[in-house]
């Protein structure tokens, strides 16, 4: 939305008048005409690029099984790049050619690594603040650059999951790096954290989508780390490419939300590919046979929300 001052300022009284039919006119209506807000853009800022490294924090209990599917994905990113189309990788190259080519001014190739896997079993408990999660990020002893995941199991509750976010993306200055923290929403709130592959928590309940990892909760995730990625490798510092206020800021794929497909708009994902042997709905092709849902990347060029499938 406009800002309040773009609103006092530029906010127009247009006066519309409707035509009258042949028994008498209708009142004249007074509409507040608003002007849309700037596009994303880029504020001289820096991104992340070159080799990236990624290390994941696990906080609590995740099975083998949940944490391949994510690890899977990672890898997908750009380890993998021979991936049956539409595939991650080609995800990945909706950001290097909307954002991280238009500010490469070596020519750097971009890449995604992931170097360090560390199980944190309920260290902090089971209920954690923010100021924690920045403290499991630092742990993790990511170089200058890169990444930590911090992610959190289904029955750990963090500060603001659920009543404001699904994740977040910070900083920590001492390193260097940047850090990610996606939660799993499976018990606590799957229809607001892993929509679609559940009932929407507000809204029209429409039947959700199968989810192409059998894993909801995870799935779910996979949905927010790849939003979270795309943020912060471009706008990692807070300079970056974005839209609207800096405190509360759109980034490459938050400026999508709830579009997956063609034609997608928040409540309807959008045109998606099945897996005829599941069911499952997907738009994106990965490692080792994996089959994820990825949302739509903002071209701020073009100002469009651009999907795989």
């Amino acid at each position: 939305m406009a800002s309040s001052f773009a609103k006092s300022i530029l906010a127009l009284l247009v006066l519309v008048t409707f035509v009258g039919s042949s028994i008498g006119a209708r009142p004249r209506i007074l509409d507040l005409w608003i002007p849309d807000e700037p596009s994303l853009s880029y504020h001289w800022g820096g991104v992340l690029q070159g080799n990236i490294p990624v290390s994941i924090v696990w906080y609590g209990k995740f099975e083998w099984t949940q944490k391949s599917i994510i690890i899977d994905f990672i890898y997908s990113l750009t380890s993998y790049p021979w991936q049956q189309s539409p595939s991650v990788s080609q995800w990945w190259n909706k950001i290097d050619q909307f954002y991280l080519s238009k500010v490469n001014w070596n020519n750097v190739q971009t890449g995604v690594n992931l170097v360090n896997q560390m199980d944190k079993w309920y260290t902090m408990g089971n209920s954690l603040a923010m100021w924690q999660i920045s403290q499991l990020a630092s742990s993790a002893g990511t170089p200058k650059g890169g990444i930590t995941l911090v992610l959190t199991a289904e029955d750990v509750t963090v500060e603001g999951f659920c009543s404001s976010h699904c994740g977040t993306h910070g900083v920590d200055w001492n390193s260097g790096s940047a850090f990610i923290w996606v939660g799993n929403s499976n018990s606590q709130c799957p229809g607001q954290c892993a929509w679609p592959f559940h009932q929407p928590q507000y809204g029209p309940q429409t039947p959700p989508l199968i989810a192409p990892n059998g894993d909801v909760g995870i799935d779910g995730m996979i949905i927010n780390v790849a939003t979270l990625m795309a943020g912060t490798i471009t706008n990692p510092w807070g300079y970056g490419y974005y839209q609207g206020p800096q405190e509360a800021p759109l980034e490459a794929c938050t400026a999508c939300a709830g579009v997956f497909g063609p034609g997608g708009f928040p409540g309807y994902p959008g045109q998606l590919k099945m897996d005829w042997s599941t069911g499952a709905s997907y738009n994106a092709n990965g490692a080792n046979g994996r089959k994820y849902l990825l949302p739509a990347v903002m071209d701020p060029a073009m100002s469009y929300c651009s999907t795989l499938s």
